[in-house]
């Protein structure tokens, strides 16, 4: 890494990610500059323009003087709108390479999503090498998938150097989608209806977490020496430690440090070993190795097969999230939990669980009632898909590569995702 600091153009800054990825610039003594089509915030330079405008875009970056771009711009998912999700995901993001390539700016930092590769089946711990879907699930996965494809295609061209992160179920203050949509749920009643029965592991990311992420693979983005790229392969043989953002931390017992258990005659060295066990600091003197099979990504055969060195951040794609998938239906429990309370109105209602095909059939229903009556469905196939489907990635390139530890658990995310709603509710008059 150079030691310059860069000078940082987040474009979509003024939206739900954009806005905290200025946050942690800032915080850290960065400078920043926003470009975006509407300006909420008033604490660092703004320029106002169409991303899909490539002038537009160029006149922001030579009065920012930026060295990395950090593209978090897209419009929200669900809409029914393809030409716009073209136009602002594909179309723009071709305008801000070229607009990159054209200024000198050697970094951009692209804000995909996890989608890219979800066609309905259920995704288990998977990794960066699968490859996405035939047939995205809707339009904005599929503008989201091009617009990596031609991000990923521009590195090292031009100068350029480009990294595409995939965050998966973002969530926390400033979420105007997720909350919203679960408030609608709970303010009609529903929130005892479940789809599906909540054995699918979801992973939830939250905001803060994305944020930081964005920065360490800014931070990176320029090729490493050889001296780095070969600590950072030394490295693989280590165990990477149990996430325990949310979770105590997990100890794994070593013939070192356990619990000594009945034995007939104990170890010469029992109490060290209790007590190497019942310190909390203790380390290993040597580190757990990690075992590997065939088919993990890091294994020697696995990195011999890569035509571009996953070890690298240059040229790669990388999954974001919190490292601890949940039961899909937990973290929504948990928010009508909070507006039950906050409310004082309980839905003591008896759950209902609707097994996934009965989903499919009154879903197909609904979708085919809103057409008939010309409005738009609340309740869809898609939405019974996503409730029901297996969505946890594995994250361990992030981990390994961009150096990556959750910074905030989930427990913690919703608590400040729940203060800040009821901030927002303080602010329009419409607390209770």
């Amino acid at each position: 890494m150079s030691g310059k600091r860069d000078i940082y153009l987040v474009i979509g800054g003024s939206g739900f990610l954009g806005r905290h990825v200025v946050e942690a610039l800032l915080a850290r003594g960065d400078s920043v500059s926003v470009f975006d089509i509407v300006q909420r915030h008033h604490d660092v330079p703004f320029y106002s323009g169409d991303i899909s405008e490539e002038e537009q875009v160029s006149d922001a970056l030579r009065k920012s003087g930026a060295t990395c771009i950090i593209h978090t711009a897209s419009p929200l998912h669900g809409l029914d709108d393809p030409a716009l999700y073209w136009k602002v995901n594909v179309d723009g993001t071709q305008a801000v390479i070229n607009a990159a390539v054209a200024n000198g700016v050697p970094k951009l930092v692209y804000t995909s999503s996890a989608g890219v590769v979800f066609d309905g089946s259920d995704l288990i711990d998977v990794d960066e090498r699968i490859p996405g879907p035939e047939k995205a699930m809707d339009p904005y996965n599929e503008s989201k998938a091009k617009a990596e494809e031609i991000v990923l295609a521009a590195n090292g061209k031009g100068g350029l150097y480009t990294v595409a992160l995939r965050p998966a179920g973002i969530f926390g203050p400033g979420d105007r989608q997720m909350i919203a949509g679960l408030f609608q749920v709970w303010q009609r009643g529903q929130s005892h209806i479940q789809l599906g029965d909540n054995t699918n592991l979801f992973d939830w990311t939250y905001v803060g977490n994305c944020a930081y992420a964005h920065l360490l693979a800014a931070d990176r983005l320029i090729p490493t020496s050889e001296k780095d790229a070969l600590r950072v392969k030394d490295e693989l043989d280590i165990a990477l430690p149990p996430i325990s953002a949310t979770l105590p931390r997990r100890r794994v017992p070593t013939s070192l440090a356990r619990p000594l258990g009945p034995y007939v005659d104990p170890p010469p060295n029992a109490e060290q070993i209790k007590a190497n066990w019942e310190n909390p600091d203790y380390k290993a003197p040597v580190p757990r190795p990690a075992i590997r099979g065939k088919f993990d990504q890091f294994s020697e055969a696995a990195l011999a097969r890569e035509t571009v060195s996953p070890l690298q951040v240059a040229g790669q794609v990388f999954f974001i999230t919190n490292g601890e998938p949940t039961g899909f239906w937990d973290l929504p429990r948990l928010v009508y939990g909070f507006f039950d309370n906050h409310f004082q109105q309980p839905n003591n209602k008896r759950r209902w669980i609707l097994p996934q095909q009965l989903g499919f059939i009154l879903a197909s229903a609904a979708e085919w009632w809103a057409w008939m009556v010309g409005k738009e469905p609340g309740f869809t196939r898609y939405r019974v898909t996503y409730s029901c489907a297996w969505r946890c990635f594995n994250i361990d390139r992030a981990r390994r590569v961009l150096g990556y530890e959750p910074q905030v658990g989930l427990e913690e995310g919703i608590k400040r995702t729940f203060e800040w709603w009821v901030a927002e509710r303080q602010k329009a008059g419409k607390a209770q």
